[in-house]
């Protein structure tokens, strides 16, 4: 049986972000914390903004701190941090299932949003952490309680550093035949996908063949 995976894309009426477009919901949910855990400081040491690529080991040590302390012992000590050249648009970039975040080093030019920026990237891997099998939004109420959790509440899902940005007009068009909605994308999707919301909806968040979104070009 195919790998069935569902998914909620932001609508770009124009053009798309490569680098910043959303990415395919991943399995979680959360569970509730009861209470506020005592959070580390962010790093000062020089290792944290003097690297321009390769392992932060610094900034590691710091990002495996935070996960204990929200209890993500056994995944902390398997999290890696790097820092990341081909980065161009994105301040950092979250990957649960290797492990890894990665940030752009021109945070360098921006020292104090390097502890926020890996924290942002953190709460991706602490809400799909807390999520388990079920499948989660990118920035939706897990990664926002997540953010709460190593505070940074009411942090939004895009940085504001004047990074270049890098346009690319959509080639591909979803949509979904009950809602309707289009999904415009820089990338052709390879994998069977439903729309998120429908599935939420109508089928308790589970894949419903019905909501299987159809390409349009």
């Amino acid at each position: 049986m195919p790998s069935l995976r569902q998914l909620e894309f932001a609508f770009h009426p124009v053009s798309a972000s490569l680098e910043d477009a959303p990415r395919l919901a991943q399995p979680g949910d959360y569970r509730i914390v009861g209470h506020s855990p005592r959070l580390p400081g962010p790093s000062t040491t020089m290792e944290a903004v003097g690297l321009q690529c390769g392992r932060a080991a610094a900034l590691e040590a710091t990002a495996r701190e935070l996960l204990r302390s929200l209890g993500a012992k056994r995944f902390a000590a398997k999290l890696r941090v790097e820092w990341n050249s081909r980065l161009q648009t994105a301040a950092g970039r979250a990957d649960y299932r290797r492990k890894l975040i990665s940030l752009n080093p021109r945070l360098v030019e921006y020292v104090e949003e390097i502890d926020r920026t890996l924290r942002h990237e953190l709460a991706h891997i602490l809400a799909h952490f807390r999520a388990g099998r079920r499948r989660i939004s990118p920035h939706g109420r897990e990664w926002q309680q997540a953010c709460r959790d190593l505070g940074i509440a009411g942090e939004k899902r895009c940085h504001t550093l004047p990074f270049p940005a890098k346009r690319y007009a959509p080639r591909y068009v979803y949509r979904c035949p009950n809602c309707g909605r289009d999904f415009p994308r820089v990338r052709k999707v390879k994998r069977t996908v439903a729309c998120l919301a429908c599935c939420r909806a109508h089928s308790r968040g589970e894949f419903d063949e019905r909501f299987r979104l159809k390409r349009l070009r």
